[in-house]
């Protein structure tokens, strides 16, 4: 089969011949027809990422849209290594697999999916947010941001308040408040703080971390309420550490908290994956997404999909 390769730890994938995958007790293959460029897939191929790169050669790409052997439309997570997303066929566990409703096409799904669970799964399964609550999206204008307000919406916040450093992205984002990360620091400071004493934020998602984190981290220990606020980590395209000054936790009942895979196991994200796209079919929850022939991996690999997410289409 035809597929993208990742030859070397660190290099981007090679459009070439692989083995077809063979299935093991309880594993179906799967047609691919959709797979998305996420940020999370960059990071493994690079050795990067937590969950570290296997040994080489491997085929990228952690989900997508496909077909079984029955004709049955699935969104599919996890393949057994040295398998992935990013080819004609792959091999997951059966429980891996989940029911595409009609209604969401392939390019759709396998864009969604990601984008959508490191919003969706972070507020029902680390926040335990519920309805009436506030939402800070920090980082809402990329993909996952923007989608991350709607989100927040559809389970029932109260106030919604995007940052980020794009202008017109934030001003489409339909949230009830925007601040434009960038700038003089003291000022933003004064903006987070502003909003944490107005009509407050309970929940926290944040997928920037580095100086925007410790700027939000500032504004929540000098603000004159002491309500509880859980602070979700989520990506770290601004910076892989913080500073953090201990007084902070000590004199703010604020919750540090990750959200991504090892913090929620791989059964509860499965789970709320099959809420999350009930849900996104439901309200029509969508993203901007751009397909591109596998063949043209090579080329688009660099793409950070900040505007659309790249979905592969073999």
């Amino acid at each position: 089969m035809k597929a993208a390769v990742i030859e070397h730890v660190g290099a981007a994938p090679r459009y070439t011949d692989f083995d077809d995958p063979v299935p093991a007790e309880g594993e179906l293959v799967v047609e691919v027809r959709a797979a998305g460029l996420h940020r999370i897939v960059r990071a493994i191929a690079s050795g990067s990422h937590y969950l570290g790169a296997g040994p080489v050669p491997f085929i990228p790409g952690i989900d997508g849209a496909g077909r079984l052997g029955d004709g049955t439309r699935v969104y599919f997570g996890i393949s057994r290594p040295p398998f992935g997303s990013f080819a004609q066929r792959t091999v997951t566990h059966h429980e891996r697999c989940i029911p595409l409703p009609e209604a969401i096409d392939d390019v759709t799904a396998a864009a969604l999916a990601n984008a959508g669970m490191s919003s969706w799964g972070a507020l029902t399964e680390r926040a335990g947010f519920v309805p009436g609550e506030s939402v800070l999206v920090l980082g809402a204008t990329g993909v996952a941001g923007r989608l991350a307000v709607q989100v927040a919406r559809v389970l029932g916040a109260r106030r919604v308040v995007a940052a980020g450093r794009d202008d017109v992205a934030l001003g489409s984002a339909g949230a009830d408040a925007t601040i434009r990360l960038g700038g003089d620091r003291t000022a933003l400071v004064r903006a987070f703080r502003e909003v944490f004493d107005g009509d407050g934020v309970d929940v926290v998602l944040d997928y920037v971390w580095g100086e925007p984190a410790e700027i939000v981290l500032e504004a929540i220990a000098g603000r004159a309420s002491s309500s509880r606020v859980r602070y979700l980590e989520i990506g770290s395209v601004a910076g892989r550490t913080i500073t953090l000054d201990g007084a902070t936790l000590r004199s703010t009942p604020v919750e540090l908290l990750g959200s991504g895979f090892g913090s929620a196991s791989t059964s509860a994200i499965i789970a709320s994956l099959r809420t999350f796209f009930a849900a996104a079919e439901r309200h029509s929850l969508r993203v901007d997404a751009r397909p591109v022939p596998l063949a043209d991996v090579e080329r688009a690999w660099a793409d950070d999909g900040e505007k659309a997410r790249v979905v592969f289409v073999p």
